[in-house]
């Protein structure tokens, strides 16, 4: 645990030890903190949303069956809740194959504190081990053939069960280091898309290009235009069939 030292009262405790000094946390310490996990926050839940939209435009069955889904349980205006959004299955099955297919960080790194064996060979204590996220997320050894293919049905049973292995799916990281923004990105982007959903359907532009790149984050290198049409308010699924081959 941490305790809270403001800095106004740092200039009476020139006298602290070290090794009380190193157990406590000052409010500009804080701040830091907390603009590291709104701004590292911003971008990777942007790319998460681009992925998604550009899935749910490439596979025009899911953004049906998704909508169809929204529309039964948050109804066709209203902004749904934490509650309504818990319950969207299908959503969720999507938005974890969208993080799977291209999760926004490609890579984590961890050091190890101990002298560890993995897999027979020995790690020792301070060494850094590339944890290539990317990689993992499309082995076919560990997803099956179709590792390369957008298939939401893998997570149905759950993510410990979408793979032969269960921590399998590391799209934040695992353990003690898991992305700590993980459970707010994942609800600012069910939220986003099921308002997309209530009132849009979506196409790509045939300018688009698929051409997935690594710019510390994973972009579309072309960017990802899309075209949106509103939504009638008497037959929400009829603009969706009528975008087809238009």
């Amino acid at each position: 645990y941490y305790s809270i030292n403001n800095n106004n009262n740092n200039s009476n405790n020139n006298n602290n030890s070290s090794s009380s000094s190193s157990n406590k946390i000052t409010v500009d310490d804080i701040v830091e903190e907390c603009k590291s996990f709104f701004f590292a926050g911003k971008q990777t839940t942007s790319n998460l949303l681009t992925w998604t939209t550009v899935l749910l435009a490439m596979h025009p069955h899911w953004q049906e069956l998704a909508r169809e889904e929204v529309l039964r349980v948050c109804g066709s205006r209203d902004i749904p809740s934490k509650d309504d959004i818990s319950k969207l299955k299908m959503l969720s099955m999507i938005v974890n194959e969208s993080l799977r297919l291209y999760p926004p960080a490609i890579a984590t790194i961890r050091r190890a504190k101990y002298d560890v064996e993995l897999g027979g060979c020995k790690v020792p204590r301070g060494t850094e081990l590339l944890v290539p996220i990317l990689a993992v997320h499309h082995d076919q050894a560990i997803w099956g053939n179709d590792a390369n293919e957008f298939n939401p049905v893998r997570f149905a049973d759950g993510v410990s069960r979408a793979a032969k292995h269960p921590v399998a799916f590391i799209p934040f990281g695992l353990g003690m280091r898991t992305c700590v923004g993980q459970n707010l990105a994942v609800l600012q982007a069910k939220l986003v898309l099921t308002i997309l959903l209530q009132r849009f359907s979506f196409r790509l532009a045939p300018s688009y290009q698929h051409a997935p790149t690594v710019l510390m984050l994973l972009y579309p290198q072309y960017g990802a235009p899309i075209i949106f049409r509103h939504l009638s308010k008497t037959d929400p699924t009829g603009p969706t069939h009528q975008n087809q081959g238009s």
